[in-house]
This record gives C-alpha cells, structure tokens and sequence, in this order.
C-alpha cells in the first residue's frame, strides 16, 4: 500500500469542491487504499486549520470537517519525525517533509505548488493533487 502524506490545503480543498483533491480523500484515504501518515505537529495543524472560522461560508463545512478529523485519527499512521529539515521558505511546512522522512513516503501530495517546487524529497515524490490522481493513484482513475 502506497504511504503518503496529504498536505492540510488538500484536505481544506476535499471538503470545498469535489474536484481531485475531493477523490483521492473521498475514494483513496476514506476507503483505505492508500495509506495516510501523519504526525503529532500534522495533525494539530490539520485541527487548526480545518476549524477556522472562515470555512463556515461553505455549505456544512464544520460537519464534513470533524467527520473527517474522526476518519484522520481513526485510519492514518502516526510516526514521530527524527530529524529537522529547514529547506523550504514557509518553515511552518517543513513538518510535512520532515514525516515524509520519517514514514519513508511514497509521496507527499500538496496543492502548494509556491513552496514545494521541487519534484522529490529523497525518495519521496511531491506531486500536486492532480498529478496523483492522473499518474501516480495506486488504481487507474475512472476520468
């Protein structure tokens, strides 16, 4: 099973639109057939960030989150980053490339194409949410 770490922004897009980031949670994460790894910081990120009160101008957007949140902690893989890498511009991200080490991810998906300009990380690809779903999704998507 593919190990991956999904970037906050793609799950704050997951619950807005149902586009490609809407599939690989809804269709990939939530029926377990890739596997999420996240961390203590990752998580409490994904917590503060889904909860801001500014996502409440999107239909249910509170609801979907917290059922999400339940999902998150219930289905994904916790690994606790041994090292600390300070490579990309927006120190708060380096979390997610920090994991990525520590789970030895098969990807990191981001829709933060402005930090992660990067292709890869070690051994780890990086790739946007569409890119995923298209080229790299564990089976072929049905587009």
């Amino acid at each position: 099973m593919q190990k991956v770490v999904i970037d906050t922004n793609v799950f704050v897009s997951s619950l807005i639109q149902q586009s490609y980031p809407y599939r690989i949670v809804n269709e990939l994460f939530i029926e377990e057939r890739i596997a999420l790894c996240i961390s203590e910081s990752l998580i409490l990120e994904y917590y503060e960030v889904l909860r801001q009160p500014k996502f409440s101008v999107f239909y249910d957007f509170s609801a979907k989150a917290d059922a999400l949140l339940a999902d998150i902690a219930i289905k994904s893989i916790m690994y606790v980053p041994k090292i600390k890498l300070e490579i990309l511009s927006d120190k708060d991200d380096n979390m997610v490339l920090e994991l990525a080490d520590a789970c030895s991810a098969d990807y990191v998906i981001t829709g933060n194409t402005k930090d992660f300009t990067f292709p890869a990380c070690k051994s780890t690809k990086i790739v946007t949410p569409k890119d995923y779903r298209l080229f790299y999704q564990p089976y072929p998507p049905d587009i």
